[in-house]
């Protein structure tokens, strides 16, 4: 029977961390905070971004939400973004995805300095990863790391194999696992033999977007499995792209839905706003 990989703890621990870096930062006169640029009605944008509302306020981080009608315009949105890059009350900000039909989020993202880019997604903060430089790195392959290395589980010289492409979460984390040494293999709707190869796999991320497409068929034994994926049941409640019941006798540790990567992901957008706030500090 495999360990879970318990994003909820693993969490707390950052939160905690967070809540002791924000209090320093004060005591020295810096406060942190996080502006998130919310566009739409969209239920899950509006659920997701009222959470991490929450998540700033337990840990003592300010949070402020700029929120526009579906109908505001582009130049609107890239002229805030460019006054939050000059605000040095800002510690870092984000703009929640998708936005609406009719507008651009890559020239938007693409303007957010790096030092501020607490999302990690623009083009050169993903640029100064690929490349070895400080960067804020995408909270949920960062998030991936810190839950395997707060379980102990060493990535050095392992095989790690990740499903999926996505400029969110494949292709930074592929570039995070490297940098821990591990050799690492992408997979995606082109790879042949997919069962072939992910089952070579010391270290297997899931994270394909494609409800349950990874079963017991495409694990070796001991491996250790995260799932990334998160898909809402018609019946209620929630899955990933990993079929749990299938895949947990074979794995030694596996991330369950919910309660796995998810919270950590939250977790890691606080860790990169109190260190956007540092940097800031400095910069000042």
């Amino acid at each position: 029977m495999a360990k879970i990989l318990d994003g909820k703890t693993a969490a707390a621990e950052v939160r905690s961390e967070v809540a002791s870096e924000v209090t320093e930062l004060r005591e020295r006169g810096v406060p942190v905070r996080l502006d998130v640029i919310l566009v739409g009605e969209d239920p899950a944008s509006v659920t997701y971004v009222a959470s991490k509302e929450r998540d700033s306020q337990e840990v003592g981080i300010e949070s402020r939400i700029h929120r526009f009608s579906a109908d505001v315009s582009q130049e609107e949105l890239s002229g805030l973004v460019g006054r939050l890059n000059e605000d040095t009350a800002v510690s870092g900000f984000f703009i929640q995805l998708p936005l609406p039909e009719g507008l651009d989020h890559i020239p938007l993202i693409s303007s957010i300095i790096p030092a501020k880019d607490v999302d990690g997604l623009s083009p050169e903060s993903a640029g100064r990863l690929a490349v070895g430089l400080p960067s804020l790195l995408p909270c949920t392959p960062h998030g991936v790391i810190q839950l395997l290395k707060r379980n102990d589980i060493g990535l050095s010289g392992r095989e790690a194999v990740v499903v999926g492409r996505s400029n969110l979460v494949g292709k930074p984390l592929a570039q995070l696992l490297l940098r821990e040494n591990a050799t690492v293999t992408v997979c995606h709707s082109r790879t042949r033999e997919l069962s072939s190869v992910t089952r070579r796999a010391d270290v297997l991320v899931v994270a394909a977007g494609r409800r349950e497409m990874v079963g017991a068929e495409h694990v070796g034994e001991g491996a250790v499995v995260v799932d990334v994926g998160i898909h809402r049941r018609e019946e209620g409640g929630l899955v990933g792209d990993v079929r749990f019941d299938e895949v947990e006798p074979k794995a030694a540790w596996i991330s369950p839905v919910p309660g796995g990567v998810g919270p950590m992901t939250r977790a890691m957008l606080l860790h990169n706003t109190v260190m956007a706030g540092r940097m800031g500090s400095r910069g000042q």
